[in-house]
């Protein structure tokens, strides 16, 4: 009995929590929980064995985010924090298309950013020198780190973060606090402070990915595939080094104009991406409905 009765304290207690404080306790603690378990095992265990138990322990942290396993009780939650939908092809094509225009936008906007300030090259590297490994290791290591982080972050952020916020406050109020949050936890690395608006359109983009396509996949996906050149080009030199001045050394040349129109076009092509991916979805739902 005195166990029932400190049970039903606690659950009235998290009953009268505000949403916006849960949302984000609980999007912050599931982020966290797999991001802070690769430098653990990466100290524990030396690579390539590190890599292939960081694989494992990261298939078990899908699954049960997911919505699988015990307790019973919360597997819905859990489901609805993953966003467990099934999409329809055309709304998986545009939403992935949307993922790739995500990673180039970041890519490109970097590339013009430094073309109109110095690279700071030595914060960028700071805190990421890969110890003398085989080349293939140290791709490895990269490609699992850009796993954790895009799985992870947007498990928690875009997924048990904004999913509440979205149900309580909608869609235009989760993204943007979800991405201030997601700009303030990135404040720790010395890489972001050139980069405050960079990170929080970064956010806002991925958050508008995740509400439309209404799923994880995709936003996981760009994640991936933005962090794979920041991990290879920016932060290390094993993908090559960025050697050049800005414009007001050299002048307004090709390469600053092309990478430009580069990024233009692709936020361009991002929210016509988004809108199809929005029609394609809006499609299925009145097709399952009349059926």
């Amino acid at each position: 009995m005195k166990n029932t009765g400190t049970t039903v304290t606690i659950l009235r207690f998290w009953s009268q929590i505000p949403i916006w404080i849960k949302a984000i306790s609980i999007g912050v603690i599931v982020s966290s929980v797999g991001s802070f378990a690769w430098p653990i095992v990466g100290v524990i265990i030396p690579a390539p064995w590190s890599i292939l138990i960081m694989g494992i322990l990261l298939w078990i942290y899908v699954k049960y985010f997911r919505g699988n396993w015990w307790p019973k009780a919360t597997a819905e939650f859990r489901k609805m924090g993953f966003r467990s939908i099934k999409m329809p092809r055309a709304a998986w094509k545009w939403s992935l298309f949307s993922a790739l225009l995500i990673v180039t936008i970041w890519q490109s906007g970097l590339i013009v950013t430094f073309r109109i300030i110095e690279f700071p090259g030595d914060e960028f590297t700071a805190g990421y020198k890969l110890a003398p490994m085989p080349i293939w290791i140290a791709w490895l290591m990269i490609i699992m780190s850009s796993l954790v982080a895009g799985i992870c972050e947007e498990t928690g952020y875009r997924g048990y973060m904004q999913v509440p916020l979205e149900s309580r406050y909608g869609p235009v109020v989760a993204i943007s606090l979800v991405s201030i949050l997601f700009l303030i936890v990135h404040l720790q690395q010395v890489w972001a402070r050139p980069l405050l608006l960079h990170l929080f359109v970064l956010g806002v983009l991925l958050g508008i990915l995740a509400y439309i396509s209404g799923s994880l996949i995709p936003g996981i996906i760009a994640h991936f595939g933005l962090d794979i050149f920041n991990f290879s080009y920016w932060w290390t030199d094993i993908a090559g080094q960025y050697d050049h001045r800005p414009v007001s050394e050299t002048g307004i040349d090709v390469h600053f104009i092309v990478w430009g129109l580069i990024f233009l076009i692709s936020v361009l092509l991002f929210f016509w991406a988004i809108r199809m991916t929005k029609a394609a979805r809006g499609e299925e739902i009145a097709h399952s409905v009349s059926g």
